[in-house]
């Protein structure tokens, strides 16, 4: 599975907490992040994770288009509620209607993250193998169409 994550100022040490009590479930994803976060959490935990621009530099945009192509199966966004900007409320609200359209699971509260984060490690959510074109899923059946 394909997973961004976001995290405001704010969240960066609570998302950090949140992926070292989940290290292990992660570890078995592709996971990028926005740039601040990515180096918290990396450093933290050793993940290998994808590091993106920093979120207001189009980090989060760069999630919203990964979005738009079904490339994400799920979000984890600790959103900064204090964060006033009208562009950060703005790109805020432009990722989460993809998620919207698109079906794409998102986290934007620690309870939330743990509840899709636990349903991703028992198999609730790989109907999303279907969806994603880069799934091993997928990239199996290009190969095997290519092939015939």
């Amino acid at each position: 599975m394909e997973i961004a994550i976001i995290a405001g100022d704010r969240k960066k040490e609570l998302m950090t907490q949140f992926c070292i009590a989940y290290c292990g479930i992660l570890a078995n994803h592709n996971l990028c992040a926005t740039g601040t976060t990515c180096k918290y959490i990396s450093e933290a935990t050793g993940l290998h994770i994808e590091r993106l621009l920093s979120g207001s530099h189009g980090g989060v945009q760069q999630i919203t288009s990964r979005i738009s192509y079904d490339e994400i199966d799920l979000v984890l966004f600790f959103r900064d509620t204090y964060d006033i900007s009208s562009d950060a409320e703005k790109n805020d609200l432009d990722l989460l209607k993809l998620c919207d359209i698109h079906n794409i699971p998102v986290a934007t509260n620690i309870a939330t993250a743990e509840i899709l984060v636990r349903a991703l490690d028992r198999g609730d959510l790989d109907w999303r193998e279907i969806v994603n074109p880069r799934s091993k899923y997928n990239q199996k059946r290009k190969r095997h169409t290519y092939n015939s």
